[in-house]
Formats: C-alpha cells, sequence, structure tokens
C-alpha cells in the first residue's frame, strides 16, 4: 500500500503524505474507507509514529482524510479537499507557465501539451 525510500531526498512524512494522496485521488482508497491506525502504520513501515502522525495531520489539514476521535482516521468525501487541491495546483501551474514563457516555450506548444497531443 504505502512505501518509503529512504533514499529519496524528502521528508518520510511528505512520502507517506504523497502515497496516501495519490492512493485517495485514483479511488483506490474510497470515499469513508478507514486509514489503517498511526500504530499499525508506524509499525508496517518501521518509522517512529510521529512522523505518520504528522502526514495525517497534513492529509486532514487538506482536507483529504477526517479524524474521528476513538474511531480513528477515514478518507473524507472528494469535494472538501478538490477546492483546496485546485487552488493550489492552479497556483503551480500558472508558476510553471510563467517560467516556460520566460524561457521561450510558446502558446501553441503549450495549448498542444495540454491537449495531450
Amino acid at each position: 500500500m504505502i512505501s518509503v525510500n529512504f533514499r529519496d531526498p524528502r521528508p518520510i512524512y511528505e512520502q507517506i503524505k504523497d502515497n496516501l494522496r495519490r492512493l485517495i485521488v485514483s479511488g483506490l482508497l474510497p470515499v469513508d474507507s478507514k486509514l489503517p491506525s498511526v500504530r499499525e502504520m508506524a509499525s508496517d513501515l518501521a518509522i517512529n509514529p510521529s512522523t505518520i502522525q504528522r502526514a495525517y495531520r497534513e492529509l486532514e489539514a487538506e482536507g483529504y482524510i477526517c479524524s474521528v476521535p476513538g474511531k480513528g482516521s477515514f478518507v473524507c468525501t472528494r469535494s472538501e479537499a478538490d477546492l483546496a487541491r485546485q487552488k493550489e495546483l492552479l497556483g503551480k501551474f500558472d508558476e510553471l507557465v510563467t517560467e516556460l514563457g520566460y524561457i521561450g516555450v510558446g502558446k501553441p506548444q503549450l495549448i498542444e501539451r495540454l491537449k495531450g497531443e
């Protein structure tokens, strides 16, 4: 389900967060599905529980998961997370398009890329 690459320069909590986000967005973790407990995942991955807790906390702040006291963490409805993530990604997209324009990539090339051709 989740893998951690200790040679990856990104922090472990970010790797876990990105892996979980990918599973949620792809539908492999459907809405209302229960995530493993912090202790369970920490044990499975042989890492510190506080690392898992940080990944869960950030996913909750982004709206991907919801924590229910005494019951655990669950995947939230997609619409809650989609708006915040959409705004964040569009901001990054705008930055990339601006930089691509600066280094000479023209609108026709960008349009072709968006069309997937």
